[in-house]
């Protein structure tokens, strides 16, 4: 990843170009070209002046006189002001031309500078997320597994047949296995969205958002779903529910709200201009739209969103809570599985 991007940035910045203004180089060209042209000027005045060059054209024309041959100074001075008039508007064109690629690459390496930061959080993410699980698999599956095994052998190799002391190690044994099937349930949640893939989009986000109310106790967070998303592919689904989650995700993290909206819409205005409407607002402190964000999970969000053709809108003010706003299309046809 990082040598395809010092490839691209290497492309998308060549050698200098002499003809731009802020390069030194291509300053001094333009003033040596400018001072040969007066020179060669002078010189041919100069020259003109010494050998008389009108007086002679106009006695070798005159043979020729039928021809209007002594028009032609005035015709090629015309010309050569039209060639001036010409090459200054090729000129003007030019440096606009330079000013429209000097945004554009800087816009190119705005965007893989995001990308390489993006790669990184994702390596990074991965692995936390693979060393959680384990240490997860080895504290809590390792040790209960162990507890069920000895309980389970208590029982087979138990000399005498007491009634009490069956029914508390097999008690013993159910705690311990409802405690695993919660453990489990808790990693393939994370894993993947409970509920997507029977139920649809509305009924995995409804559980996230109960999920969301159980943690956040003092955040009022309401859901309001309409429209029918049988047909949603699972790339446009799970994008939807990762930006519901990673909204939810920042608000607990970050906004010290006290009440959160979430809205899940699909609109169908023709076979075209079919889309889902995600929409998530609270009422916390908000932030400044104009500094720069820290973190990478608006970034994230956006890149999932506008890789399948859709546009992310965030808006706030600092004291003023915020509004996150996604247009998927909620394409029919298959399209690549979001990361």
């Amino acid at each position: 990843m990082q040598s395809l991007s010092t490839a691209i940035t290497d492309g998308l910045n060549p050698s200098p170009n002499p003809f731009t203004v802020d390069n030194p180089r291509g300053s001094v060209a333009v003033w040596t070209d400018a001072l040969i042209v007066v020179l060669i000027t002078i010189s041919a005045a100069f020259l003109c002046v010494r050998f008389n060059v009108s007086e002679m054209l106009r006695r070798w024309t005159a043979p020729w006189e039928r021809l209007q041959l002594d028009e032609l100074p005035a015709v090629l001075l015309i010309l050569s002001a039209g060639l001036a008039w010409f090459a200054a508007r090729r000129y003007r064109d030019a440096r606009r031309e330079v000013s429209r690629r000097r945004i554009a690459e800087a816009q190119v390496g705005l965007a893989l500078t995001h990308v390489r930061r993006l790669s990184q959080q994702r390596v990074a993410l991965q692995e936390q997320e693979r060393r959680a699980i384990a240490r997860e698999l080895h504290d809590e599956l390792g040790q209960y597994l162990q507890v069920i095994k000895l309980d389970a052998v208590s029982l087979r190799d138990a000399p005498t047949r007491d009634p009490v002391l069956q029914s508390t190690q097999a008690g013993a044994i159910v705690d311990n296995c409802n405690h695993l099937h919660t453990m489990l349930t808790g990693l393939l949640q994370r894993l993947r969205p409970v509920g997507l893939d029977e139920l649809g989009l509305a009924a995995a986000l409804e559980h996230c958002v109960s999920t969301w109310r159980a943690r956040l106790p003092g955040i009022d967070v309401q859901l309001t779903t309409s429209g029918e998303y049988g047909d949603v592919p699972e790339a446009c689904a799970l994008t939807a529910y990762r930006l519901v989650q990673e909204a939810l995700t920042n608000i607990a993290k970050h906004a010290g709200a006290h009440s959160v909206r979430v809205l899940l819409e699909r609109t169908r205005a023709s076979e075209s201009r079919d889309a889902m409407h995600v929409e998530v607002t609270d009422d916390g402190k908000g932030f400044d739209m104009k500094s720069p964000a820290g973190g990478l999970g608006l970034i994230g969000m956006r890149e999932r969103v506008e890789g399948l053709g859709g546009r992310l809108e965030v808006s706030g003010s600092p004291g003023k809570g915020t509004r996150l706003g996604a247009w998927i299309p909620a394409m029919t046809a298959d399209v690549g599985e979001a990361a």
